[in-house]
This record gives structure tokens, C-alpha cells and sequence, in this order.
């Protein structure tokens, strides 16, 4: 009986050791699905806009420096990625979080409802295509979400859409 109560505790104790660890692998996996669930949301909004449309208001709540921008119309910056940098790992093309935020392309966003109180910094980029005419055939968006301050580390989102005629 002796033995099989040690056995027993023992089990136990080693049980007991995994709880915390799972709390801490759902903690992350809930703040890398915030992040991406984020990105797709700040897409979306971007997405449903005109595509004659300079800027948008975040529905959010987050503020841009004056007015989100969503690209630069102008014949000399026609199919040129303009707003954040963007870096190319293995062809795909990344939001570059090392530099500097762009004002107009970048904003950090704290959720009111997280109860971990995560702030996430949020940069995209726009690559506006004209035809000859100086029309605006489509807008190609990178969004990308990281987050920022918490324990440990969450990889950045980078999301990529396009829109056109």
C-alpha cells in the first residue's frame, strides 16, 4: 500500500509540474492569434475602402499621426511600396520592425478589452498601380502587427492583400 502511494504522489507531483507550463503555452498562443487576428482586422478595414481613398479612420479607436494613409496617388509613386519599410525574407515580404515607424502608415494599439493590457504596434504599406491615364488600377496592402513589451517573445504578422478594378 506504502508503494503504491509513493507511485501515486509521484504522479501527482509530475502532473502538477505541467499546469503551469500549459497556462504559460496558452498565454502565448492566445497573444500570437491576437496578433494575427489584429492584422486581418486592420486588412479588412483598409480592404473595404475606395480605391480612390487617400486615408481612413481606424474603427478601432487608434489615431495615426493626422489621417491613416492608405498610399500616395501620384504618378511617380505609382507601383512603389510607399509607408513602412517592408524587407524580403526567403521572397516574402515582411514589415521591417527595426526602423523607425512612418507617421501616417503606423500607430500602437492597446486593447481595452485584453485583460493582459498587450499594446501592439501596427505598420502597413501600400503599392498604388496607375494605368496611363493616371487612374488607379489596384492597391497592394502590407499589414503588419507585433506586439509589444509582455513576457517572452511573439513573432510578428505580416498579412498581404490586394485590391483592384
Amino acid at each position: 500500500m506504502l508503494i503504491a502511494t509513493v507511485i501515486l504522489l509521484i504522479g501527482l507531483v509530475g502532473i502538477a509540474q505541467l499546469v503551469p507550463a500549459s497556462i504559460l503555452i496558452n498565454q502565448k498562443g492566445r497573444l500570437d492569434s491576437t496578433s494575427l487576428v489584429f492584422a486581418q482586422r486592420e486588412l479588412d478595414q483598409m480592404l473595404s475602402q475606395k480605391l480612390s481613398a487617400t486615408s481612413f479612420l481606424e474603427a478601432n479607436g487608434a489615431t495615426c499621426a493626422s489621417a491613416c494613409s492608405l498610399g500616395d496617388t501620384t504618378p511617380a509613386q505609382s507601383g512603389k511600396a510607399v509607408g513602412s519599410p517592408l524587407i524580403f525574407i526567403y521572397n516574402r515580404p515582411l514589415i521591417d520592425f527595426s526602423a523607425a515607424p512612418v507617421g501616417n502608415y503606423s500607430f500602437s494599439y492597446t486593447d481595452p478589452n485584453d485583460p493582459f493590457g498587450v499594446t501592439y504596434d501596427v505598420r502597413w504599406t501600400v503599392v498604388t498601380t496607375l494605368s496611363a491615364s493616371n487612374a488607379i488600377v489596384s492597391k497592394r496592402f502590407f499589414v503588419g502587427v507585433r506586439q509589444l513589451g509582455g513576457s517572452g517573445f511573439v513573432p510578428a504578422v505580416t498579412l498581404d492583400a490586394m485590391v483592384g478594378k
